[in-house]
């Protein structure tokens, strides 16, 4: 049985991980990877840039129905929002890419988009939203809410009841304990310990945390 074409965009570093789960998982054949004008033709793991950002309809035309996007965030999921509102607006589906070297209880939600990386452990009632990237060894423990276009970073520790508003990273390493609420568009810095709320549009550092409004 043939396997549905997918296309990556973007090509760095967050790509390669991708690729390499894709080539584990045998779901999809990719397609290739779209990128800037000026890489077309450089290969990633094998895989050659072969596509734009702006042939993405005609692509879609041509019988391409799969996109992921590809690009990381440190902080600001501004580029990822803006490429996972176009594709699905000309109609790709996007599909969550899971790690076959993750750990994820069998009722977790995990929406159009996510990439959840290797190592990475996801517990009971969980619901992940749209374009979220939960990295490499992140713990997400039971009843959390990750809402969409959030990074989860590398070794970050959720405890239960967690909920994290959209658009907002949680940096490396950072640890949160149980039922804390971080809003919308909030930055957590690596190393972070979070023992209380955190409001929308705020930047919290620190052990224990500290809050500073977000420039």
């Amino acid at each position: 049985m043939s396997r549905p074409k997918i296309i990556l965009i973007g090509g760095g570093g967050h790509c390669k991980v991708i690729i390499s789960m894709l080539k584990k998982l045998n779901s999809h054949e990719i397609y290739g990877i779209s990128e800037k004008k000026e890489n077309l033709g450089r290969k990633i793991l094998g895989i050659t840039i072969n596509t734009t950002d702006d042939d993405m309809e005609d692509l879609f035309n041509a019988g391409v129905k799969n996109a992921i996007i590809a690009i990381g965030s440190i902080g600001n999921p501004h580029a990822r929002i803006k490429l996972f509102e176009k594709v699905v607006d000309i109609g790709f589906d996007s599909p969550s890419i899971i790690s076959p070297d993750s750990v994820i209880a069998e009722d977790v939600i995990i929406k159009k988009g996510t990439v959840v990386m290797p190592g990475a452990i996801i517990n009971a009632g969980t619901v992940i939203g749209n374009n979220c990237i939960i990295n490499t060894g992140a713990i997400i423990d039971h009843d959390c809410v990750i809402n969409d276009n959030v990074h989860i970073a590398p070794g970050v520790t959720l405890s239960g009841g967690v909920s994290v508003g959209h658009n907002s990273h949680v940096g490396t390493g950072a640890n949160v304990i149980q039922g804390v609420c971080i809003g919308n568009n909030v930055l957590v810095g690596a190393g972070t310990l979070i023992l209380n709320d955190i409001e929308d549009d705020m930047k919290a550092i620190g052990v224990p945390a500290k809050s500073i409004p977000r420039k």
